[in-house]
């Protein structure tokens, strides 16, 4: 079993956590500007990513969707696809290049139905990851978002009017 997969089996309590943490750095943000964004990373990544390795096995991106993606990091997907499986996922739903494991798509689309607050938001595509902010803070990269000092990218919704294909 993955680090973290029971929890993510909860993604409902999961995204209020998520919820209540996005409200708290915000509220904050103006302590983390005046101290500057630079010195605020170095002291809140280490708990930043002490939490999300043990729940979600985290890679680092600088870039979380996991209330885009069911509460699932989509970097653990062997090809760290970001807007969904790849096309090569096995009819039992696993992966295409590790046929021990579960396609991380399926995890995704299947915790988001359990997700009352963002749950529709695994048809958002996402913007491609950009391999500069890896090992960044992604609370501090969306405060930087927020002010101007990175570019924002917002995701472009999916539309998809026959929903014979999502159930």
């Amino acid at each position: 079993m993955k680090k973290g997969s029971w929890v993510q089996n909860y993604p409902g309590f999961l995204e209020k956590l998520y919820k209540f943490a996005e409200g708290v750095f915000l509220s904050l943000d103006p302590l983390w500007s005046a101290i500057g964004y630079d010195t605020s990373e170095k002291l809140l990544k280490p708990g930043e990513d002490l939490f999300k390795n043990v729940i979600f096995d985290c890679n680092e991106c600088g870039q979380c969707v996991l209330h885009y993606t069911g509460m699932t990091c989509p970097m653990n997907c062997p090809k760290q696809l970001r807007n969904g499986p790849c096309g090569g996922t096995r009819l039992n739903g696993h992966c295409e290049v590790h046929e021990d494991m579960k396609c991380v798509w399926v995890d995704a689309f299947e915790r988001s139905q359990k997700m009352p607050l963002y749950g529709e938001e695994i048809l958002d595509i996402e913007p491609i990851h950009n391999w500069r902010r890896e090992d960044e803070s992604a609370w501090i990269n969306m405060l930087r978002e927020k002010d101007g000092t990175y570019e924002e990218s917002e995701p472009e919704k999916l539309q998809i009017n026959d929903k014979r294909y999502w159930e």
